[in-house]
């Protein structure tokens, strides 16, 4: 059998970082780990081909090859499945589709022959067998949370590494927290699931066998979900791999602000690899945090939290939301504040939306004021529900933050900020000429062209005579700083 895996192309977004990766010549930041994971649960004598829209065309002949046509997607590549899902049909294909798109609103989606949905260590054996007896049923689903020990090594011999900017993995699901406004707890349950020491190790070996080096993004949610496993288990065992293996890759991943409460876990992250971290900030407003259980946030002083996390060694990339019900318009000039003291130079600022299935998108409901479905765009100036500030406000106010951090003035300041604090040791040191070629681009693009000229000259001596060792970061964050201003179209 013939098995075509597709993954639908992204627009145009805040974290697609398409205007950046030119720089370096990718196509895009990371492959889809899904889909290769279920490549890894397929019988050995298929044949299998992974097309990746964002970094190749899908073409006739692709899609004349297959028997049949897996599609994982999210909510934000909706425009593409449609696209796949009619060249299908004009040949006649049979549709199999997962993944969190699907698995939230698979009604939408009748031209879709077969649906393997929630998490496939749970339902894909079952439409395997039907499969094999030619007895298939349109629907496989399962409301149990499965364990991951026996999630398989994802299949990168199908993966054209040279395209992305870096691997990825994943150590767990769940999150301990329920925030109301993230659909995570509904998908993947409060219980952080992980798998074992063995597993991952199992996954570095396989991306190191296929001579990968550099970037390796941990996708988890909520990375430090299970603390007491992390150190005692599973940030030994890696650093261990990473000097046996001369520090081949620098990892980045996903977690809660609590993170900073704890020195141990930060000090074996750091040491492991780790150099970047995401945390869901989200409001400088107690009450909006209150408003959202947003638990974790509460009753601290954030921006010495970020402090702490960026002088242990991890970038702290941050999200932010406006439009909570308790937000009054001073909130924008709050959140403007707070970007800037924090030195957090990735800043994901979205007007609240309402994921399908979360607590908020159910409440929301029964108030009546859902009015569309979710688009799974933070930063596209959009939200799918009445808010209770003046929708022409809240926009404006929107406006008027992203405008402001990224603002060439206040970005580079941020930039040289972050840079003055940060501690960082383990920046991988796998330079190529592909980097020198960016650097040269980033001079003449940035340093010529774009209107932030001055800021990025600025920036770059200051880094060389007060930072020589983080000018890459330097130049690496001023590009991100361009793709920004690009897609947030300032």
């Amino acid at each position: 059998m013939n098995i075509l895996l597709v993954y639908p192309e992204n627009p145009d977004t805040f974290w697609s970082f398409k205007h950046a990766l030119r720089f370096i010549f990718k196509k895009a930041t990371h492959p889809p780990l899904g889909l290769l994971t279920i490549a890894g649960m397929m019988p050995a004598e298929y044949n299998l081909k992974l097309l990746d829209m964002n970094v190749e065309v899908l073409k006739d002949n692709d899609i004349n090859w297959a028997d049949c046509v897996f599609i994982s997607a999210m909510i934000i590549q909706k425009e593409s499945v449609r696209k796949i899902i009619k060249t299908c049909q004009k040949y006649n294909k049979k549709i199999v589709a997962g993944g969190p798109l699907f698995t939230a609103a698979y009604q939408d989606y009748p031209e879709i022959d077969h649906f393997v949905l929630n998490e496939a260590e749970l339902t894909f054996a079952g439409f395997l067998r039907d499969l094999e007896k030619g007895t298939l049923r349109r629907i496989y689903r399962s409301n149990e949370f499965p364990k991951l020990d026996s999630t398989p090594v994802p299949r990168w011999d199908l993966v054209k590494m040279k395209k992305y900017a870096s691997m990825n993995l994943q150590y767990s699901r769940g999150c301990p927290f329920n925030c109301d406004f993230c659909d995570i707890t509904t998908l993947f349950g409060r219980r952080v699931r992980t798998k074992n020491k063995f597993q991952i190790l199992k996954e570095l070996e396989s991306l190191y066998s296929y001579g990968w080096k550099g970037d390796v993004f941990f996708v988890d949610d909520n990375f430090i979900g299970n603390k007491r496993k992390l150190k005692d288990e599973i940030l030994p065992m890696i650093i261990k791999w990473m000097e046996e293996h001369g520090r081949p890759f620098s990892f980045g991943t996903e977690a809660s602000i609590n993170l900073a409460d704890d020195d141990e876990l930060l000090s074996l992250m750091v040491r492991a690899g780790f150099d970047t971290v995401f945390i869901g900030i989200e409001t400088t407003d107690e009450n909006s945090l209150a408003e959202c259980s947003k638990v974790q946030n509460r009753n601290r002083d954030m921006v010495a939290s970020v402090k702490k996390i960026q002088r242990s060694g991890l970038e702290v990339t941050g999200g932010f939301i406006v439009g909570f019900d308790s937000d009054k318009p001073s909130i924008f000039k709050s959140q403007i504040e707070f970007i800037q003291k924090s030195s957090i130079v990735t800043a994901m600022v979205g007007i609240l939306n309402a994921p399908y299935n979360s607590a908020l998108y159910k409440r929301l409901f029964k108030e009546n004021r859902i009015i569309k479905n979710p688009t799974g765009s933070n930063t596209d100036m959009t939200t799918n529900f009445i808010p209770k500030m003046n929708y022409q406000i809240l926009l404006e106010g929107y406006r008027t933050i992203v405008s402001t951090i990224y603002s060439p003035n206040n970005f580079y300041k941020r930039i040289r900020s972050f840079l003055r604090n940060y501690k960082g040791v383990n920046r991988s040191n796998t330079f190529s000429f592909k980097y020198l070629i960016a650097f040269l681009k980033s001079i003449f693009r940035l340093g010529f062209v774009d209107r932030g000229r001055y800021h990025y000259w600025k920036t770059l001596i200051w880094s060389i005579f007060s930072r020589p060792r983080f000018f890459p970061m330097a130049v690496t964050l001023s590009i991100y700083g361009f793709h920004f201003r690009k897609t947030l179209k300032i």
